[in-house]
């Protein structure tokens, strides 16, 4: 299957919904609700962060219930999506750019600032991250 094909199965609905998963991240994570910022993703899914792999829509929520009460209290993050592309009507990949802000930021600092990849998948007519993993954008 070409990408046109794929582009041309992939509805406009779709590709907004998709484009909205980040926006939800930034919500649950601004209300520091992990109960929110976890059913972002399939109960099977997985979270990789620096130092961090968690799978399971439960692993997620507890570790982030943890790290909102810890190193994540305060703080709110952003992610803005950078290119989309998809593997059939079903799964694609999102790209963002972004990062955690500390209290008083507007952006993310150097040392908080990350590349995103956003495995997503459609399960029963809605949009949710399969797997999730970002990287530093400023290399030392």
């Amino acid at each position: 299957m070409t990408t046109q094909t794929v582009e041309n199965t992939v509805t406009e609905a779709d590709k907004a919904a998709i484009a909205a998963l980040p926006q939800r991240i930034v919500e649950a994570w601004a209300a520091h609700d992990a109960d929110a910022f976890a059913e972002a993703f399939t109960p099977d899914g997985s979270m990789i962060i620096p130092g961090v792999f968690q799978k399971g829509r439960e692993a997620i929520r507890a570790f982030m219930a943890q790290a909102f009460e810890g190193p994540f209290k305060g703080t709110r993050v952003v992610g803005t999506p950078a290119d989309l592309r998809f593997a059939n009507s079903e799964s694609g990949i999102l790209i963002t750019q972004g990062g955690i802000l500390a209290p008083g930021e507007d952006e993310p600092s150097a040392e908080r600032a990350v590349n995103a990849s956003w495995v997503v998948v459609k399960r029963e007519g809605r949009w949710f991250l399969a797997a999730y993993q970002n990287s530093p954008r400023n290399v030392a």
